[in-house]
């Protein structure tokens, strides 16, 4: 199998609530068959009715109402950056799960979740410079 994520899909309750809110951040979807499709980079994102997501996948869906042991990461290229994107984050209606503040491998980042609280994390760090098309390439870390 080819190192590669093709598609990210989030099993949402209210597909037209969840687009919304992506919208209000300035991403533009289409809607097919009551599933919403963002061209995210290199990737899509997916937003699909959560219960047609877990019988799609074959798994009973646990909800929980807690963390579901994911984050989705946008990573920026600069400390301004970070609070300029979990501002327009909160003004979309996200909930800020952890303020931006400098972390430990030198940089800054804050999180925030989504309506269906899918966690964001908004990220600026230094070791993982991004190319101009907003790539991010994992550095060699056995590099000197």
């Amino acid at each position: 199998m080819e190192q590669r994520i093709s598609l990210v899909t989030l099993g949402v309750t209210d597909v037209a609530r969840a687009r919304a809110f992506y919208e209000r951040l300035g991403w533009r979807g289409q809607e097919v068959e009551e599933t919403v499709f963002f061209q995210a980079g290199g990737l899509a994102l997916v937003l699909w009715g959560r219960d047609k997501l877990a019988v799609d996948a074959g798994v009973d869906d646990r909800v929980t109402g807690g963390f579901g042991g994911m984050t989705l990461a946008h990573n920026v290229r600069s400390r301004a950056e970070v609070d300029i994107a979990l501002s327009h984050a909160v003004d979309a209606g996200a909930r800020v799960t952890r303020p931006a503040t400098e972390t430990f491998y030198g940089g800054y980042a804050a999180c925030f979740a989504d309506p269906d609280d899918h966690v964001w994390e908004i990220a600026y760090n230094p070791g993982f410079p991004l190319a101009d098309d907003g790539t991010i390439t994992v550095p060699d870390f056995g590099a000197v």
